[in-house]
């Protein structure tokens, strides 16, 4: 086994019995993450090197009817809690970061409407996922609460124009999940939120995506071309500019999910770095470096641990204190991971290397920066909380 083909699996990374996330570590999804790993690790390294779409990975998925897993069984779905959704992402980053958030982002948008679910709210689009199997691509993380681009209002719906990035999946995305901005409203400026069909007349892929890391995500520029969006595609038209209790619901959902995977990034990265400190000829000199290397790691499945555990199997309320918290542990996760990540490379020349692996996850792990709220904007958002300010 070459060090770029090594699993996470050993005793100081993985307890028994329990995954952190809550899990029981012989959960039949994360078997099955398990039994993928090794396709998805075999072309993880190409995908990062030419910054080619994962579509592989996510087409192995689809045929595992994952698209799916989280839907309630009793509508046909695969009833996967959620703790075991994201043990599943964590458990897919070691062998390839880019197909565990891909499908993040696809799951995020799943369990948003199981949290409708389960409080007797329509949630349609569950019905269509057990039959269809569709990948739903979402661009909220640029979205937030502004939006952009522009809206016509005509009969029967809207005339919808705009460019949308990142939008990961997008090269095998079925449906985008998205919101448009409408400055000349009625009421003044509004947003709308709804799904389109990528087989609709105006919608196209625009490969912009080339970063440092994450790099076979496909997060490309989805662009919208006065494409019309029937007005039972319109999920919510709230105003502008201001807090709606919609992303207490997105960030409730996607943060514990979005999480999983970097923290299954980090614990790679670890497991790399233990095999490389016990490979050393000064072994002992080794343990310092990996002790506090799996002080960070502990720290990050302990406040991503919480965040699942926060969600109350996605039936928590959607408040904006509950998001301010949510935020928080996101910022709390995000360094801890790099730093774990950080610290494998501490291992000396050898962690240093490409064919370690290391330095490939060092890259991805730093996507984590990214998603809502960067650490300055949600230290204000925690902050405007806590003295009963609006958060924005």
């Amino acid at each position: 086994m070459t060090m770029t083909d090594a699993r996470p699996d050993a005793a100081p990374i993985t307890p028994a019995g329990t995954h952190w996330t809550g899990a029981l570590s012989d959960s039949p999804w994360i078997e099955l993450a398990d039994r993928l790993a090794p396709a998805l690790a075999a072309g993880a390294e190409s995908h990062d090197r030419d910054g080619t779409f994962v579509a592989n990975g996510m087409a192995a998925l689809r045929a595992e009817r994952c698209m799916s897993m989280l839907v309630p069984a009793e509508i046909g779905g695969g009833g996967a809690s959620f703790a075991e959704t994201c043990a599943f992402l964590a458990e897919l980053a070691h062998a390839c970061p880019a197909t565990s958030l891909t499908f993040s982002m696809h799951s995020h948008l799943v369990a948003a409407q199981v949290w409708r679910h389960h409080r007797d709210l329509p949630a349609p689009v569950l019905g269509k996922l057990v039959a269809n199997q569709l990948q739903l691509v979402s661009t909220g993380a640029s979205d937030w609460m502004s939006s952009s681009g522009t809206v016509t209002r005509v009969d029967g719906g809207y005339r919808v124009s705009a460019r949308k990035s990142p939008a990961s999946g997008a090269p095998s995305g079925d449906v985008l999940v998205t919101s448009v901005r409408w400055d000349d409203a009625p009421d003044g400026p509004q947003v709308i939120h709804g799904s389109i069909p990528f087989s609709a007349e105006g919608v196209s892929v625009e490969e912009t995506w080339d970063t440092m890391g994450m790099r076979g995500t496909g997060s490309h520029t989805v662009v919208l071309d006065d494409v019309f969006v029937p007005e039972s595609s319109v999920a919510l038209v709230r105003p502008a500019d201001v807090w709606h209790p919609v992303w207490g619901t997105v960030l409730g959902v996607a943060m514990p999910l979005i999480m999983s995977t970097y923290v299954g990034v980090a614990e790679a990265a670890a497991q790399r770095a233990i095999a490389l400190g016990a490979a050393r000829s000064d072994v002992a000199g080794a343990a310092s470096i990996v002790g506090r290397m799996l002080s960070r790691l502990a720290v990050a499945r302990d406040v991503a641990g919480a965040m699942v555990r926060g969600s109350d199997g996605l039936r928590f309320d959607n408040t904006v204190e509950y998001a301010s918290l949510t935020l928080a542990r996101k910022t709390a996760v995000t360094e801890a991971v790099i730093d774990t990540v950080r610290l494998a490379l501490e291992l000396g020349g050898q962690a240093f290397s490409t064919d370690a692996g290391i330095e490939r996850l060092y890259r991805d792990v730093h996507g984590a920066l990214y998603h809502p709220l960067p650490a300055r904007q949600q230290e204000q958002f925690t902050g405007r909380v806590a003295l009963d300010l609006p958060p924005f």
